[in-house]
């Protein structure tokens, strides 16, 4: 069943909570550390969450009112984020990621129905914008949360919202290889079963027994690593327990067709 927008808004605002959290106990030193996204120290993760929030609320704004967002506004966005420094990009990233949660929590239910968005070719109603928006705020949360904390994991409730989004993602984020693959993919809490097959493309399924034929095996941990599978945060040092049956590169070569961003 479709999660509603509220519910989704809700785990957004979970996560702005931990990302507080996290940005309250940084010192100076901190932010220029590298963050788990290698291209980005901790500062400049936060830059992007921050211009991000700004984008995103543009965005909000134009579907609600039925204006068109002319999208040359937002290289001047991340022209001034990029231009901070490290104290300022810190400082000023959980006010904007404020005034967008908060812009949302305020809709009525009226206004998230009416709410439908041209993204990329997909047309989003209001749980498909937010859900976007957790995915990139959860996931880079974790980027920043895991420098402090090795056993860190993605929000509990961001994973639970984001599974359904993993075929459109791995569509997206995946890069075949030499070679082609066939791999069940299982995850545990929530309960996950997916197919993912590497050809001239990436593409990833719902698993049916019936239909599925051979595998080259079975990659089977819980869900919120293959959750960060799929983003390209998956090293060796970060993955949970797991089961694999087939060749023992199995795992190294579907890490391999998602090599993140």
């Amino acid at each position: 069943m479709e999660p509603s927008p509220q519910v989704l808004i809700a785990a957004l605002r979970h996560s702005h909570e931990r990302l507080a959290s996290l940005v309250r106990a940084m010192d100076k030193d901190f932010l220029t550390s590298r963050s788990y996204c290698t291209d980005w120290n901790v500062a400049q993760v936060l830059s992007h969450l921050g211009s991000g929030a700004e984008i995103a609320l543009l965005m909000l704004e134009s579907a609600l009112s039925g204006e068109p967002l002319d999208r040359s506004v937002f290289a001047p966005v991340w022209d001034t984020w990029n231009a901070k420094t490290p104290a300022q990009q810190a400082a000023d990233c959980l006010p904007a990621d404020e005034a967008h949660i908060g812009r949302l929590e305020g809709l009525t239910d009226a206004e998230l129905d009416g709410i439908s968005v041209d993204f990329i070719g997909l047309k989003l109603d209001a749980a498909g914008v937010v859900r976007l928006r957790l995915s990139e705020h959860a996931v880079h949360t974790w980027d920043v949360a895991v420098t402090i904390d090795p056993e860190a994991v993605v929000a509990p409730d961001a994973v639970a919202l984001l599974t359904d989004q993993l075929p459109w993602l791995a569509e997206r984020t995946g890069r075949p290889g030499d070679q082609p693959l066939r791999v069940r993919l299982s995850g545990t809490s929530p309960d996950l079963d997916l197919l993912l097959e590497v050809t001239d493309k990436v593409t990833v399924a719902p698993w049916t027994a019936e239909g599925a034929g051979p595998v080259d095996g079975e990659i089977r941990m819980p869900t919120e690593g293959l959750l960060r599978l799929f983003y390209g945060r998956l090293d060796a040092g970060r993955t949970p327990r797991a089961t694999v049956t087939g060749a023992p590169v199995l795992l190294d070569q579907v890490r391999a067709v998602f090599p993140g961003y």
